[in-house]
C-alpha cells in the first residue's frame, strides 16, 4: 500500500532511525531462523512457532515504519523506501522456501545465499538517500564467476568449476564477516588471505594452492569470530550471526577439501 499523507510532528530523523532499526531486527530474526534449522534436530512445533512469529512480527513493524513516511516528503524518496522494504519481503520468502525445501542435515549453499541476500537487502535502508532531493544509489558489485575475457588458451576443467563454487562461498562468508565485523567494533582486518585465494582459482586451477590458501583463510576468520564471540560486543543479536558465519566458513572449507580430494 501507499504510504500516508503528511503527518503532524512527523520528524524525518526520527522515521530513519526506526527504520533502520527495524530493519536491523528482521536481519536478526531471519539469522536465528536459519541458524535453528542449520543442523538437526529439527525445532518443535512450539519453538518453530516461536520463530516465525518473531519474523513475522519483525516485517510487520518495518511495514508498519514505511507507513509513516508521508507523500509531501517526495514521490521518489518514497518509491526507494517502498522498494528496499519488497526487497526484505522477497528475501524473506526465498529464504523460507529453501529452509522448507533443504533437507536438514548441514547448511547448505543455498541456504548461506539467501539467508546472506536477507542480510544485505536490510544493510541497504542505511544506504538510501535521506532525503527527496538526493540523488539514488546502491551497491553494484562486479559479476563473480564470468570467465576472463582475455587469455581464452586457458579454461576450467568441469571438476575445477565444482571446487570454484565453494571457494566463492568462502570469500562471501568473508566478506559478510568483514560486513558484520565492521557494523559491531571499528577495527583493521587484513584481507590478504582473500586475494591469496582469489589468485589461485585463475585457470587452470592451482589445487596445492586452493588447499592451502582456503584452509588459512578459514583459520583466519575461526580466529576473528571467537575473538568477536569472546568480545563484550558480542550480545545476543551479534551471536546468532557469528554462529551461523562460523557453520559457513567450515561448510565451504569442507565442500573445498573434499571436491579436491575426489579429484587428486
Amino acid at each position: 500500500g501507499e504510504a500516508g499523507e503528511a503527518q503532524e510532528g512527523f520528524d524525518l530523523s526520527t522515521f530513519w532511525d526506526a527504520l533502520n532499526q527495524a530493519a536491523k531486527v528482521v536481519s536478526q530474526e531471519a539469522t536465528k531462523l536459519s541458524l535453528a534449522f542449520s543442523k538437526p534436530p529439527v525445532p518443535s512445533q512450539q519453538e518453530g512457532e516461536k520463530l516465525v512469529e518473531s519474523v513475522l512480527k519483525s516485517v510487520v513493524t518495518l511495514a508498519a515504519v514505511y507507513h509513516w513516511l508521508p507523500k509531501s516528503h517526495g514521490v521518489s524518496l518514497r518509491r526507494q523506501v517502498r522498494g528496499a522494504t519488497l526487497e526484505v519481503l522477497d528475501g524473506l520468502v526465498q529464504l523460507l522456501e529453501v529452509l522448507l525445501s533443504s533437507p536438514l542435515q548441514s547448511l547448505s549453499q543455498e541456504q548461506l545465499t539467501s539467508t546472506g541476500g536477507v542480510w544485505q537487502v536490510c544493510d541497504h535502508f542505511a544506504q538510501l538517500p535521506k532525503a527527496d532531493s538526493e540523488d539514488p544509489f546502491s551497491d553494484i558489485l562486479d559479476p563473480v564467476g564470468e570467465e576472463p575475457r582475455g587469455n581464452r588458451d586457458t579454461y576450467w576443467s568441469e571438476e575445477d568449476r565444482c571446487v570454484i563454487g565453494p571457494c566463492q562461498g568462502l570469500m562471501k562468508a568473508s566478506a559478510a564477516c568483514l560486513r558484520k565485523l565492521t557494523a559491531a567494533v571499528k577495527t583493521n582486518a587484513d584481507v590478504s588471505t582473500v586475494d591469496d585465494l582469489a589468485l589461485c582459482l585463475y585457470p587452470p586451477l592451482d589445487h596445492s594452492g586452493v588447499d592451502t590458501s582456503a584452509s588459512r583463510l578459514a583459520a583466519q576468520l575461526k580466529k576473528v569470530l571467537e575473538v568477536v564471540r569472546s568480545s563484550h560486543v558480542c550480545g545476543e543479536p551479534q551471536l546468532s550471526w557469528v554462529q551461523f558465519l562460523e557453520g559457513a566458513v567450515e561448510h565451504n572449507l569442507q565442500k573445498i577439501k573434499e571436491l579436491l580430494q575426489q579429484d587428486s
